[in-house]
């Protein structure tokens, strides 16, 4: 990973309290230039969580992956960096396709490497604890990166059937060391609720691409997958030994309960946490903050002896 440009947002009143936002642009394994955003942790300023350790080695981060049609900037992603950020350090960044990054969308497929990138200059930053948490299309996205990245690749790599080229992405020091996956599909080409069928038209029809560059602001793909990525079911199983947590509402529009649980049962015994949350809809836009806090403090948690 590489950044080509970087900097910082206006200076705040409290500067030594509370250090500025960084923006910088990262290129993927593939070439793609990302847009990201680092924040600081604000413990110690007041903020929840203010016994945190100071410093990058001893804060985690957390790298949030944003749905179809979001960025970073959008204000669902924005309230779920604020609410993180009072445990940990934050990274956003906008998907390809999405917000100022370059390239276009292929709707969780080339994704995993735009996430590799972010987890990349998370460490590079100096944070030797880093947890991915994606939402809906990035949730999917953080279960492929925890399967297919590991802090030992060659070790990985002899556990993870995947196809060559998935299996040549992966870089030194892009790998989570927790996942959370919010709201995320158990499998793909869903097509059972309407929401579902209306973003397929938005992604397979030139006219549902036109509303989706100038409606949503998302660019979109038209090459299908080839090979076909790796599924998230398939890829639960091989996220372990990192801690896995599946977060998903008893009132998703999109994904019923069947796939979180079909999600946690390929995960076997203990090998991810479920929460089913009562009256939650679906991803960043209807998680609320207390949802968000238990999650940052999961993500924030001493990882078990």
């Amino acid at each position: 990973m590489s950044s080509v440009s970087e900097g910082r947002f206006p200076g705040s009143s409290v500067p030594l309290l509370t250090p500025p936002a960084r923006r910088a642009t990262l290129l993927t394994d593939d070439g793609v230039p990302v847009e990201a955003v680092y924040e600081p942790c604000t413990a110690g300023s007041g903020a929840p969580g203010d016994h945190l350790p100071q410093g990058p080695a001893a804060t985690p981060a957390i790298v949030v992956a944003h749905g179809f049609t979001g960025s970073a900037d959008r204000p669902a992603v924005r309230r779920a960096a604020r609410a993180f950020a009072q445990r940990a350090a934050v990274i956003t960044f906008s998907f390809r396709g999405h917000g100022r990054s370059g390239g276009r969308s292929t709707v969780g497929d080339r994704e995993v490497l735009d996430l590799a990138a972010a987890v990349a200059w998370a460490r590079e930053l100096g944070h030797t604890r880093v947890v991915t948490v994606g939402f809906s299309m990035g949730g999917s996205v953080v279960l492929r990166h925890g399967a297919l990245y590991a802090a030992e690749p060659m070790a990985r790599a002899s556990a993870v059937r995947v196809p060559e080229r998935e299996g040549r992405t992966q870089r030194t020091g892009a790998h989570s060391d927790a996942v959370v996956s919010v709201s995320a599909p158990a499998r793909w080409y869903y097509r059972g609720t309407a929401p579902m069928r209306r973003l397929h038209w938005v992604v397979t029809r030139p006219s549902g691409r036109f509303v989706g560059r100038h409606g949503f602001r998302t660019r979109i793909a038209t090459e299908d997958w080839d090979p076909v990525p790796l599924s998230p079911v398939a890829s639960v199983p091989l996220i372990a030994p990192a801690p896995l947590l599946l977060v998903h509402g008893d009132r998703d529009p999109y994904f019923p309960l069947d796939h979180p649980r079909m999600l946690a049962e390929a995960a076997g015994p203990g090998g991810a946490e479920l929460w089913l949350e009562r009256g939650m809809g679906h991803a960043e836009n209807a998680a609320d903050d207390g949802l968000l806090a238990r999650i940052a403090d999961w993500a924030t948690a001493p990882p078990p002896a």
